[in-house]
């Protein structure tokens, strides 16, 4: 892929319904703070493509757990992480995403929510289950066109509506609904909406740690995950990768003026049905108790537009939510089936990969529908906030293994493991205190346990991240030395080392098969082609030509076959951006834009701190 795709796949995959619906309420309930996502995002992205990509091209990976089980070795870590990220992705990813677009539907359709659920999945469907990568990252990048489109549209009518930049200034603290709870605080905007940083004891996004706390999750999701991962590892060479990374920095400013401020716009025309503070008022307006901030968005869209724009935003919103499913799905299927299944099933066929992946998607769906009650109920109503609490809880130990494994060569597998493992029960421990203790309404007396009532989740994250690193220092000085293979070409500091013996044959293009014979892939940067010439006179075997009801089945689950003599090689390791070499003009331009980038985010920060 060239730049701009993976740009756009990189946002397409991040931006998606959860984004629509959880920033504009939280724009709608708490002002511009949750805004310092967006713009700490800015900044990690590019870490990916200057400081990750460049390990992960030289160590020829296709998915993260495999990287950490080339630099740690074992295959403890690499089933531990697998299975890690596959809960992270129900938790945070595909319940969110369902949860939000079917908000959407709920408020436009007036549908029940389960009903809405159903219907965004078998949508879905309809158009994943033939697609591969390339088929995700081309639909992402023509849906990021449509998203921009219709987004940016409504914050022209909400701009409209409401008289302007300087009236959403001047009229959000007064946005009060004229049912509340009494002598309480219940219904009245923050004083400190319109900063970034904020008190650091008594508000709900404390300066230390929107700094520290918010970064490191980032870094894991920006840098680590595979779904942001794989669609960098996608692109043509390291220069297409980081133009990439900066298409998706430029893009990242967007959300503050596509959702946040139309949020707090939301809030300033519908006082009472989105700023709602008292529970019977709440329960009928969108059925939820905790609050309703999470209809702004939808709010606006039934309220301001005309019937056809009105079409053009569900267009937006089901864009939204598929190319964040699809990602999600594509990049599930391949951890559980390349990290998972082959470790238990080591003569798995592609066929039988093909089903297991396809199956594995379903149970994941079935228990993100289970859990959407939980994200319903939790953070008051704020699905933004659920997100990243979750991330908080989770994501650190993980980030803190990766940074050790990639620019630290003395982190050894044992270190890395027993911080995984410490870091992640503790992270559990608070996370269930989080459910089982839920915040309090306005008008309640907060009896929560004092680690989760006066710990912020985002200095939690701090907290958690040294206690991993503590635990990775200390184990991995106290075992022994990873050997030169778990090093060379897996760190920041030997991503240039010369290429083992028993990986020349790998970097010259030429793959060893079952049987002993060798056919040739072409570099990357020219024709991908695969030279088979020898492949039908090694594999002489005829495949029976499928009947037509089988050859629409098997071209409906991406698994043509060839009839007559031919047979199609193995999956192969991506030979994606097989050298670390830079054309020096267009590195220039790219650092340019770095520079660029670099200094957007920290003058917006700046601003509105």
């Amino acid at each position: 892929m060239t730049w701009w795709p993976v740009g756009a796949s990189l946002f397409a995959s991040n931006v998606g319904s959860g984004h629509f619906i959880g920033l504009a309420g939280s724009g709608a309930a708490a002002g511009i703070g949750p805004t310092a996502y967006e713009w700490n995002g800015m900044l990690v992205v590019l870490l990916l493509g200057w400081l990750f990509l460049p390990i992960y091209i030289a160590s020829g990976v296709t998915t993260m757990p495999e990287y950490l089980q080339k630099r740690f070795g074992g295959k403890r870590i690499q089933i531990f992480i697998a299975v890690l990220y596959l809960f992270i992705y129900i938790f945070t990813k595909i319940s969110v995403d369902m949860y939000a677009g079917a908000v959407f539907i709920q408020q436009a359709l007036g549908w029940n929510i389960y009903l809405a659920v159903i219907l965004l999945l078998v949508i879905t469907a309809v158009y994943t289950v033939a697609g591969g990568l390339a088929a995700v990252i081309y639909t992402d990048a023509a849906q990021t066109v449509v998203m921009l489109a219709g987004a940016l549209t409504l914050m022209g009518f909400s701009f409209a509506e409401v008289g302007g930049w300087q009236a959403i200034f001047n009229e959000y603290p007064n946005a009060i609904p004229s049912v509340r709870v009494p002598n309480t605080t219940c219904g009245i905007p923050r004083e400190d909406a319109f900063h970034i940083f904020r008190d650091p004891v008594t508000s709900d996004l404390p300066w230390p740690g929107v700094l520290l706390g918010m970064s490191i999750p980032s870094i894991w999701y920006w840098c680590s995950d595979q779904v942001i991962v794989q669609r960098s590892l996608a692109a043509k060479n390291l220069l297409h990768a980081k133009g990439g990374s900066l298409l998706a920095s430029y893009l990242k400013v967007l959300p503050f003026f596509m959702m946040v401020l139309p949020g707090m716009i939301s809030r300033i025309l519908f006082p009472d049905e989105v700023g709602c503070a008292d529970p019977e008022v709440c329960e009928q307006v969108c059925g939820n108790t905790v609050g309703c901030s999470d209809i702004a968005y939808a709010k606006l869209v039934m309220e301001l537009l005309p019937s056809g724009l009105r079409g053009l935003m569900m267009a937006v919103m089901l864009a939204a939510l598929m190319s964040s499913l699809t990602s999600i799905f594509n990049s599930s299927s391949t951890l559980f089936t390349m990290d998972l299944w082959r470790h238990f099933r080591h003569a798995a066929s592609e066929w039988e990969l093909m089903i297991v992946g396809r199956v594995f998607v379903l149970v994941l769906v079935v228990v993100s529908v289970l859990w959407i009650p939980l994200v319903q109920a939790s953070q008051g109503g704020q699905l933004f906030i659920y997100i990243q609490s979750i991330s908080m809880y989770l994501q650190p130990p993980v980030t803190i293994v990766f940074m050790a494994g990639c620019f630290w060569r003395r982190a050894n597998e044992k270190g890395a493991f027993w911080g995984l493992v410490l870091g992640l029960l503790i992270g559990l421990v608070r996370m269930i205190l989080d459910f089982v203790f839920p915040v309090p309404q306005c008008y309640e007396t907060d009896s929560r346990p004092v680690i989760v009532k006066y710990v912020h989740y985002l200095y939690f994250s701090i907290i958690l991240s040294l206690i991993t690193l503590a635990v990775v220092v200390c184990v991995s000085l106290a075992t022994e030395k990873p050997t030169e293979e778990q090093i060379s070409r897996l760190t920041w500091f030997t991503r240039f080392n010369p290429v083992q013996n028993n990986e020349v044959d790998k970097e010259a293009g030429i793959f060893t098969v079952d049987n002993g014979q060798q056919y040739e892939k072409q570099k990357c940067g020219g024709n991908d082609e695969e030279k088979t010439s020898d492949w039908s006179t090694a594999h002489t075997e005829r495949t029976p030509t499928p009947s037509k009801l089988k050859s629409i089945l098997l071209w409906l689950c991406g698994m043509e076959q060839n009839s007559g003599d031919e047979r199609p090689p193995p999956p192969l390791p991506e030979a994606v951006g097989c050298s670390l070499e830079e054309d020096p003009c267009m590195r220039h331009v790219v650092n340019a834009n770095l520079i660029v980038c670099l200094s957007m985010a920290v003058f917006l920060f700046a601003y509105w701190a």
